[in-house]
């Protein structure tokens, strides 16, 4: 049993399919473990159903269908899907319902946990759009980008209950460990100020996890917090395999 992990996707816009096809997959990681994969994570901006891009989608959803196994993805904050009321939950045994968008692709909601192998994972999401002034000055890209009152309520309700996961997955990190592991991207640009990152600090301050994995920076990066006593792992051009060493160690195959 195994889990793929890779960063965003946005509908495939920069060819990001080649680095996750079936053919790519083999070759990276040999076909014996291609075939322990049993789900693939998309650390957000899957950018699934935008707008006018029907057949970027149809083709999307031909290449992943060459895989055996579903796509689970991350709330990012390029998703059309945010503020939709027409997409259907369903149940895939994981613990709590996804937003099913076809067949092999579904998205996790945010603020949930997920049991997947085995693994207990706390799934978060979202992320300022630094690009929005580029559709409306001073609005978000789609309703519901940022989260919600309820949403944050029902997260630190959930942490009153439970502060133990194996895993986390989100789209950006905790705003602390973006200014240690991204301060070079930081200073030449405008992801900052970013409330749910902040909204991730008070997270992470309130959780034991192994690791923590995450999207949005468009870079491949890992820092390892002394602090906290975990690692935080930033993908966009590589992806990873989250197995099992023995019953209860990771083994992380990049």
């Amino acid at each position: 049993m195994a889990i793929l992990l890779s960063g965003d996707f946005h509908a495939n816009s920069k060819n990001e399919l080649s680095l996750i096809s079936k053919h790519s997959l083999m070759g990276h990681f040999g076909i014996d473990t291609y075939q322990t994969i049993d789900y693939h994570v998309i650390l957000g901006d899957g950018g699934f159903l935008w707008p006018n891009n029907q057949k970027g989608d149809a083709y999307n959803y031909e290449v992943l269908a060459y895989r055996p196994f579903p796509v689970l993805c991350v709330v990012g904050n390029h998703e059309p899907i945010l503020g939709r009321t027409d997409i259907p939950e369903v149940d895939m045994g994981l613990g709590e319902t996804v937003y099913q968008i076809s067949p092999l692709v579904s998205y996790l909601k945010r603020g949930k946990v997920y049991t997947i192998d085995g693994w207990r994972f706390l799934v978060l999401g979202g992320a300022l759009s630094v690009d929005r002034a580029y559709r409306t000055p001073g609005k978000s890209w789609w309703a519901g980008e940022y989260w919600s009152e309820q949403e944050k309520d029902d997260v630190f309700a959930l942490l009153e209950r439970e502060h133990s996961f194996d895993f986390v997955l989100s789209h950006t990190g905790p705003e602390r460990i973006n200014a240690l592991a991204c301060r070079d991207i930081m200073a030449r640009s405008d992801k900052y100020g970013d409330e749910v990152a902040l909204l991730n600090d008070e997270i992470d301050a309130k959780i034991t996890c192994q690791q923590w994995w995450c999207g949005h920076w468009h870079t491949d990066r890992y820092f390892y917090d002394e602090t906290g006593k975990r690692g935080y792992q930033y993908l966009y051009n590589t992806v990873q395999i989250l197995a099992r060493e023995n019953e209860n160690r990771p083994l992380i195959i990049q």
